[in-house]
């Protein structure tokens, strides 16, 4: 792909082109459900500087680059099949699916094993990747439900970037444990109200 400018003005009456040709106004569910993965995809830009930075080791933080920078390309391809009508995907378009969820589950199954039982809900927090990590899961969830609004009224969308991301929000908040515990972040419990 080329882009050779950056602007072309349809923006400018409040409307937006998907990947067909259709013009369609910027507040439309499909235009919500692909801005949302988009917004996630740049928190976890932001995981990665501060990945990068921290103290954890060399192993630690290429362990968890390697995963979010593939989950970055991940929704890239999340946000095209979300751009792309039914009637306008073409043939061997990659459509997130199966494979794509199965793999998460894999390194939420490992992560996990390195983080022990969860003892009570999590306050984000603790430093600056688990924080970070936390708030793109909360962004995970909110296009989760951006994308519920779309297939209610465009069901032939599909459900593979549904199940991609109800997994990848789980992926996220065991990353945050993990990473918190790598980098000696603290984690902050919910207390429980005191009753009398």
């Amino acid at each position: 792909m080329r882009i050779t400018r950056v602007y072309t003005r349809t923006g400018d009456r409040g409307s937006t082109r998907l990947v067909g040709g259709q013009e369609v106004p910027k507040d439309h569910p499909r235009i919500g459900a692909y801005g949302t993965v988009d917004e996630l995809n740049a928190i976890l830009g932001i995981v990665r500087v501060y990945n990068r930075d921290s103290k954890a080791s060399a192993e630690a933080v290429g362990r968890i680059d390697q995963m979010l920078h593939r989950i970055q390309n991940d929704l890239f391809n999340v946000g095209s099949d979300l751009a792309t009508r039914a009637e306008d995907r073409w043939p061997g378009m990659y459509r997130v699916g199966t494979e794509d969820v199965t793999r998460l589950e894999g390194w939420i199954d490992v992560l996990n094993e390195d983080v022990g039982p969860l003892k009570e809900f999590i306050l984000p927090g603790g430093g600056p990747v688990g924080a970070f990590l936390h708030q793109a899961r909360t962004v995970c969830r909110r296009a989760e439900r951006d994308l519920v609004q779309l297939l209610r009224e465009e069901p032939e969308t599909g459900e593979g970037c549904m199940r991609y991301l109800n997994r990848l929000s789980d992926f996220l908040f065991v990353a945050g444990r993990w990473a918190s515990k790598q980098l000696d972040e603290p984690e902050f419990y919910w207390e429980k109200p005191k009753t009398s």
